[in-house]
């Protein structure tokens, strides 16, 4: 399949400036592998928008009367359908059980050997650049990012070293070589200690066999306590340092390939996320909702880690409450869920009401929805990443809501970082004066919390690209209907 990475040009929320933009040739996502292009053209945020079966909102009419609607609404849009850009139309998951989606990543690929060992090479320059003289990293998203190894914390240490020049080694246990080895991409220093010995002379050793007796050594910001004294006990000559500007340097701006299954990730939970709204009924529990989106999101090829579902006033706090709730006629129903794909995360939450929503909680969305709009309005290249949450609680205020973290309003920072981990740096909180740039990849989730009554979150995640901010997938339309 040909072509570029293409999207089109609307507007992502009712009332924004912003544009859904094609990547320009000049930028670095012209770079697309043709698997990252066909992935990005045939789940982008738009092109999938475009070809979805409208849902409706929840009502008390007959289930069996709502659903002939509903599949008759949608055999008419399938019908009419155009592809977009002259690709192909993408098969569309049917309605009905899991077992009738379709696995939408069923072609889709990790990320290469040669990319991970380009990531190696990155950290290296940039340890130059910082005079840091090696890494040390531990078992983690760190790990996978930079030698695809999965392996487990425990008491005892597994590691990688990567030095400022030279090949990368691994520390393990004896007994666990062979499995360690087995999970190795690339490289073939291993070395091992005994249960009686010390983990942290063989770091030592490796320093000194890469030609360092002293320097500096970056701690991975993840890296536990006792590892890091371990080091400097068995290393005295070395100064142990944070290794926050090689990590973050290389992790914190994605690549074609990272971004597209991100793509791919945020795309399945959406259309999870549609499949599970039309199954919704009176009387239903958090956890009925939640193993309905779980199974639609295996069936989607998205691999589930999280699905919370807040109904009635257990909405209000953003991480809920135990107090036992079911969907009730006028009630708001939350959720928060996310997926992986060959390890990229996504992360969408969606707020509607069962029955017909009340003026104060339109009021409540509306005001959340334009809270988004204005974070991807404000999240431009160069933009200290705490001005777009300073932009949306601005807004809020003038609307009647905080002041800063006070309720009704928003009380959590605005969005987070995302790649491999749900949550990672940077964010969009107060007083982060990292500069937005081209390949930064961060939720926006302005929501608004009134406690004892009921809460908004809508969330989206969103990708910096040369030509500004651009959304993984687009706006819910309408508090009436939340998918379209």
């Amino acid at each position: 399949m040909k072509g570029r990475c293409t999207a089109d040009r609307r507007s992502p929320g009712q009332g924004s400036a912003i544009e859904h933009a094609a990547w320009p040739p000049h930028s670095p996502w012209s770079t697309c592998t043709e698997s990252s292009k066909a992935t990005l053209a045939f789940h982008g945020p738009l092109v999938f928008d475009a070809w979805r079966i409208p849902t409706r909102r929840r009502n008390t009419m007959p289930l069996s009367k709502r659903r002939f609607l509903e599949l008759s609404a949608s055999a008419s849009l399938l019908a009419a359908a155009a592809p977009l850009h002259g690709a192909a139309e993408p098969a569309r998951p049917a309605v009905g059980a899991p077992g009738a989606l379709v696995n939408m990543a069923a072609d889709a690929a990790p990320i290469s050997v040669a990319e991970t060992i380009g990531r190696i090479a990155k950290a290296q320059r940039l340890m130059r650049e910082h005079d840091i003289d090696a890494v040390v990293l531990e078992p983690g998203s760190a790990m996978i990012y930079f030698t695809g190894v999965r392996w487990y914390r425990s008491e005892r240490y597994v590691g990688v070293v990567i030095p400022r020049e030279g090949d990368i080694a691994f520390v393990t246990p004896y007994f666990e070589e062979p499995s360690v080895r087995e999970s190795m991409r690339f490289g073939d220093d291993v070395r091992t200690w005994h249960e009686h010995e010390n983990p942290f002379a063989l770091v030592a050793g490796i320093l000194a066999d890469r030609g360092l007796r002293d320097g500096r050594v970056g701690i991975e910001e993840t890296v536990r306590f006792f590892i890091a004294d371990g080091i400097a006990a068995a290393a005295p000559r070395f100064e142990i340092v944070s290794a926050d500007a090689v990590t973050r340097g290389c992790r914190m701006f994605k690549s074609p390939a990272e971004l597209a299954l991100m793509q791919l990730a945020n795309s399945i939970t959406l259309e999870a996320y549609r499949h599970t709204y039309r199954q919704v009924e009176g009387g239903m529990t958090g956890a009925d909702i939640k193993a309905i989106m779980n199974s639609a999101t295996r069936a989607l090829g998205g691999d589930p880690k999280f699905a919370s579902v807040l109904l009635n006033e257990s909405s209000a706090y953003p991480h809920g409450s135990k107090a036992p709730q079911v969907v009730e006629e006028g009630g708001v129903v939350l959720m928060d869920c996310g997926c992986a794909v060959h390890d990229y995360r996504s992360d969408i939450s969606r707020t509607w009401v069962h029955g017909e929503p009340n003026e104060r909680q339109r009021r409540v969305w509306k005001t959340a929805k334009r809270g988004q709009e204005i974070a991807l309005e404000t999240a431009q290249i160069g933009t200290p990443a705490g001005r777009v949450d300073d932009a949306v609680r601005a807004y809020y205020a003038r609307e009647g809501f905080g002041p800063d973290y006070q309720t009704p309003g928003l009380s959590h920072r605005l969005g987070h970082g995302i790649g491999i981990d749900v949550h990672e740096p940077i964010n969009f909180v107060r007083g982060e004066d990292t500069p937005l740039a081209p390949g930064m990849c961060l939720s926006n989730e302005p929501g608004i919390y009134w406690f004892g009554e009921f809460g908004v979150r809508l969330e989206d995640c969103m990708m910096i690209t040369e030509e500004g901010p651009r959304m993984f997938t687009p706006f819910s339309p309408s508090i009436d209907a939340p998918f379209g």
